[in-house]
């Protein structure tokens, strides 16, 4: 669960947009790439704050082959996330795991 965090407000912060579980966060998670991964981008429904980048980044680098997630978060829109692998990941288990973690990953 989310909580409004004190101290320094290190710009992650979206203060026109409350968050559906309490706080006001807008995130976006570091990535380091190699020269030779593979990079996809896909756009997901239904997050809004970093509790909910936090959710997505986590199952979808359980995924075999993810090396890193970055995600682009726009509270209450569509948010695009990179995907960056060593191999080339099937959408349907990024789908799977976006599911999972609550939201929905839009078809294009």
């Amino acid at each position: 669960m989310c909580s409004p965090t004190t101290g320094n407000d290190l710009g992650l912060t979206d203060r026109d947009h409350d968050c559906s579980c309490g706080t006001d966060s807008h995130a976006e998670t570091a990535t380091v790439i190699s020269q030779d991964a593979i990079r996809e981008h896909y756009l997901v429904d239904g997050m809004t704050c970093s509790h909910c980048v936090s959710s997505v980044t986590e199952e979808v680098s359980a995924i075999d082959g993810v090396e890193s997630v970055k995600v682009a978060l726009n509270a209450g829109g569509t948010s695009r996330i990179m995907v960056v692998s060593s191999k080339p990941i099937d959408t349907e288990a990024i789908r799977g795991a976006v599911t999972e973690a609550g939201y929905s990953l839009v078809s294009a």
